[in-house]
C-alpha cells in the first residue's frame, strides 16, 4: 500500500473551537466521565501551522486515487453542512447505552490529560462511549482502518499540546489522531508514523524510531491537519466510504441525493479543469 504524504497546502489558525482546557468539569452520556482540569499556568498560546490534507482512498471516477491512499489538499474537498456537526452524531441514529468498558478507558486517558491541564472533547467522549455509534467507522471502511485509542503522546513539534490515537489503517499507511493544545484547541490530524510505537522505541534504549523525534522540520512535515473537530472527520469519512462501495459496485443501492451533492462538486471541479 502507497500513501503520498507530499506537503501541499498550509493550514492557518487550524482546527476547530474544543472544550477549553483547565475550564469546567467534564461529563459523558450518564455522567460516567467526570474529570476537572487544573487550571494552566502560562499555557503556549501560539500554534504551530499544519499543512492541511485528506488521506483518503478514490471515489471511483470522481476522484481518482493511483494508490490505496493519496493526499487531497483540504480545499478540493466538497464543504460539508456545519448544521449536522452538534456532537451528537444525529446522522448516525440513537446513541444507544453507554458502554462501560469504552467510558473506563477514557477515563484513564482524560486522567493523563488533565494533569496537563487537558480534556478530551466532548463529541469524541460521545462518540467513542455509545454502543452504537463506536465501531461505525471500522465497519464502513473499505480500507481496513479500526479504532485504536492510544495514551496522550506529546506533540513532537509543539510544547504543551498531545496527541491521542484514535484511528489506523490496518497496515498503519496512516493513523488518525486527536490534536490537543493547551489553548483548548482541538483539530484532527493524521501521519504515517505512529507516534505510540516512536516514543516506545526511542525510550526503550535498545531500538531506534523510525524518525527522529529531535527533528522539528521532518516532524512538521509528517503531521496533516485534515478536520476542525473530530465528528467532522468522522461525518467525511463515513460518507466518503458508503459513497465508494457504490460507485464501485460493491453495494446494489444507488446513491443518496447526500451522496449526489458530494459528488457534484466533483463533477463541477472537473468541467472547470
Amino acid at each position: 500500500m502507497v500513501c503520498d504524504v507530499t506537503p501541499r497546502q498550509q493550514q492557518s489558525g487550524v482546527g476547530g473551537t474544543g472544550a477549553a482546557a483547565g475550564t469546567g468539569v467534564m461529563s459523558d452520556m450518564g455522567g460516567m466521565l467526570s474529570i476537572t482540569c487544573p487550571p494552566l499556568i502560562g499555557a503556549l498560546v501560539m500554534g504551530v501551522d499544519f499543512d492541511a490534507e485528506w488521506c483518503a482512498t478514490d471515489l471511483g471516477d470522481y476522484r481518482p486515487c493511483p494508490y490505496t491512499y493519496e493526499m487531497y489538499p483540504c480545499d478540493t474537498l466538497p464543504s460539508l453542512d456545519e448544521a449536522l456537526f452538534t456532537g451528537e452524531f444525529q446522522w448516525l441514529g440513537g446513541p444507544g447505552e453507554v458502554a462501560a468498558d469504552r467510558a473506563a478507558k477514557l477515563r484513564l486517558v482524560n486522567e493523563k490529560l488533565a494533569t496537563e491541564g487537558l480534556r478530551l472533547p466532548d463529541d469524541f467522549v460521545t462518540f467513542e462511549v455509545s454502543s452504537n455509534f463506536w465501531g461505525a467507522l471500522d465497519g464502513v471502511s473499505v480500507t481496513g482502518c479500526w479504532s485504536s485509542l492510544s495514551e496522550p503522546l506529546p506533540s513532537p513539534v509543539e510544547p504543551g499540546a498531545f496527541l491521542v490515537r484514535f484511528f489506523r489503517d490496518q497496515q498503519d499507511c496512516v493513523l488518525w489522531y486527536l490534536y490537543l493544545r493547551a489553548s483548548g484547541e482541538v483539530f484532527v490530524v493524521n501521519s504515517h508514523l505512529d507516534y505510540e510505537f516512536e516514543y516506545e522505541m526511542r525510550d526503550s534504549g535498545e531500538f531506534e524510531p523510525q524518525s527522529d523525534l529531535n527533528d522539528l522540520a521532518a516532524q512538521k512535515e509528517a503531521i496533516f491537519w485534515c478536520a476542525p473537530s473530530f465528528e467532522y472527520f468522522a461525518y467525511r469519512f463515513w460518507l466518503e466510504n458508503r459513497i465508494w462501495r457504490v460507485v464501485n459496485g460493491e453495494e446494489s443501492a444507488s446513491l443518496d441525493p447526500e451522496m449526489q451533492e458530494y459528488l457534484h462538486h466533483y463533477e463541477i471541479t472537473s468541467q472547470e479543469v
